[in-house]
């Protein structure tokens, strides 16, 4: 289904978090492809369809705007990836996604939520530092970039506190 050309700020309507299924992976590559110069492919998002892991989406009106990908490691929650529509972006869809992966890790029993952001962005950073997390390291050429590599920023938030 097609994102639809007018939207509402998500504060103002309803937005659903439901777990991911294997038939919702066409519309993750679409957001996926538009939010990101180096896309996952289809054979990665399939092979996140395991017990460890949590795959969720973000819904208005019956359309994804967004996703999350997390693996669980023993008492520890990594967000491999995030990612909203465009169209959805600065209307708190991102937020509320990573909220409820928040919750749902600590219910869920896991003590830590670590990440990887590129260091160039700087929304996402500032969203994730909002929420609480903190530096705890880099990784160099992490990332592949245009020009080469960059590096990620290491970022972890302490859950159930």
């Amino acid at each position: 289904m097609p994102y639809p050309e007018t939207y509402q700020k998500v504060l103002d309507a309803d937005l659903l978090v439901r777990p991911l299924a294997p038939g919702d992976v066409p519309a993750v590559l679409d957001i996926e492809r538009q939010g990101y110069s180096h896309p996952w492919n289809e054979s990665v998002f399939l092979d996140c369809f395991k017990d460890n892991y949590r795959l969720w989406g973000a819904c208005h009106g019956g359309v994804l705007v967004g996703y999350a990908v997390v693996a669980y490691m023993v008492d520890e929650a990594h967000l491999l990836n995030i990612c909203v529509h465009p169209r959805a972006r600065s209307e708190g869809v991102g937020r509320y996604l990573l909220r409820h992966v928040l919750a749902t890790a600590a219910h869920d029993g896991m003590s830590q939520m670590l990440l990887e952001v590129r260091v160039s962005n700087h929304a996402a950073i500032v969203l994730y530092q909002n929420e609480g997390f903190h530096e705890i390291g880099q990784r160099p050429g992490y990332y592949p970039a245009a020009n080469g590599r960059e590096d990620a920023r290491v970022l972890m938030l302490a859950l159930g506190e």
